[in-house]
């Protein structure tokens, strides 16, 4: 406790270069939890967005820029309905969980109309498994069910951008209609909002709006374009590792089915997320560089007033060798000035960057409340800096010699 009063009335002597190296030590916790805190908020932003599609998705469809000619001139989408039931069949081998056929409209367009109230929106042809592979959650009615898509029943799951469009705000669109093609379907369901406004605002395909979609049996717009063909597979595996494998087998057992005639490709959702991993992950690691430029700036200033310090208080140090003062005494005075100087401006630099997050987070609805590890990373990085800067100078006083030190003047 002596050391402790010791140290504080060294500081409170020398008060402006102490606030002045406190600053420093705090914007530099600040930067660094404030870029800690952006970065996880942004990692937590893009993934609730891509889980919008599954995370266990892979997508299976034909790839029309195959390297033979033959390959890319032949027609069609090259899947159809006894692919689909060939994957069924071996689902438990080819590690699927689940699988939907995805249908769209060919050459006309996806119009909805109710009464003189139209909405021009995406049509997916898809089975019963759909929503619950892409986390689709209903705010009302029920999902399809196999006699849906067996009997071609003329029924659709909307969105509530297209309810607000068709039937007005606050309006129950259940059991209501509207034609496409002049046939006449029936709500039968309506899904909770989606958000994808991070992957539209950076351009991604993935983008679209996700509250502007009509669901319908794939059967149904199978029979609107008048073939049976189906446009991709959306699967869900077993196992988030084995998506690749699955992909492969998928895209192997089409190539056998249609004797090497097509050429198919895959993605999945793990690719996605490795890249964005990557992308991510690179930011995170400039940005926490570049903060850390201020937080290195810091402790140098540190170094610079411990240095100074050490060489203004030579006589003090002799005074207090000759009364038997210990290396150990001396090391440890300088050493806790320095100390003292990092965690009081690691915890104000907690406090700020800590403020402004809350702040910011509710201005902009971005999720950028710190976690508990970053609050104490920040902490233990401010004290190491500290001990850093402190030690060369509180260990250069300790090596003074007591006779050579009080002949200073």
């Amino acid at each position: 406790m002596e050391t402790i009063q010791q140290a504080w009335l060294a500081l409170r002597d020398h008060r402006l270069r102490t606030v002045l190296c406190i600053l420093g030590i705090t914007i530099g916790v600040a930067s660094v939890m404030a870029v800690s805190t952006i970065s996880k908020g942004g990692n937590h932003v893009v993934y609730s967005e891509l889980e919008t599609f599954g995370l266990n998705s892979v997508w299976v469809y034909r790839d029309y820029r195959a390297d033979s000619p033959l390959k890319r001139q032949r027609s069609g989408s090259g899947i159809d309905n006894e692919d689909y039931q060939a994957l069924r069949d071996r689902a438990s081998s080819l590690g699927i969980a689940k699988v939907s056929p995805v249908v769209w409209p060919n050459n006309w367009r996806g119009r909805l109309k109710f009464g003189n109230r139209y909405s021009d929106s995406t049509l997916f042809g898809v089975n019963e498994q759909y929503a619950a592979m892409v986390n689709d959650v209903l705010e009302t009615g029920r999902m399809f069910n196999s006699n849906d898509i067996n009997r071609k029943q003329p029924v659709a799951i909307i969105t509530p951008d297209i309810v607000e469009k068709l039937y007005g705000t606050n309006e129950n669109a259940i059991g209501k209609h509207f034609l496409v093609r002049d046939r006449r379907f029936q709500v039968i369901g309506v899904l909770a909002p989606k958000s994808r406004d991070f992957l539209a605002s950076i351009g991604s395909e993935g983008g679209q709006n996700a509250n502007d979609r009509v669901l319908m049996p794939y059967t149904v717009i199978q029979s609107l374009n008048n073939e049976k063909s189906i446009n991709n597979f959306q699967i869900e595996v077993i196992e988030f590792d084995d998506a690749d494998r699955t992909g492969a087998a998928v895209q192997q057992v089409l190539t056998q089915r249609h004797r090497n005639r097509l050429s198919y490709q895959y993605d999945t959702m793990a690719g996605y997320i490795k890249t964005s991993d990557r992308i991510l992950g690179g930011v995170a690691i400039v940005g926490i560089v570049a903060a850390s430029i201020s937080l290195l700036v810091g402790g140098m200033g540190i170094l610079n007033m411990m240095s100074t310090s050490v060489l203004e208080r030579t006589r003090e140090i002799g005074i207090r060798k000759s009364v038997g003062a210990s290396e150990a005494d001396i090391q440890r005075q300088f050493l806790l000035e320095a100390v003292m100087i990092s965690l009081i401006g690691g915890a104000l630099g907690l406090a700020i960057g800590y403020i402004s997050s809350v702040v910011l987070a509710r201005v902009t609805e971005f999720p950028l409340i710190p976690s508990p590890m970053v609050l104490v990373g920040a902490l233990l990085v401010s004290i190491a800096v500290g001990i850093a800067a402190g030690y060369l100078p509180a260990r250069r006083a300790a090596k003074m010699h007591a006779v050579d030190a009080l002949r200073t003047d």
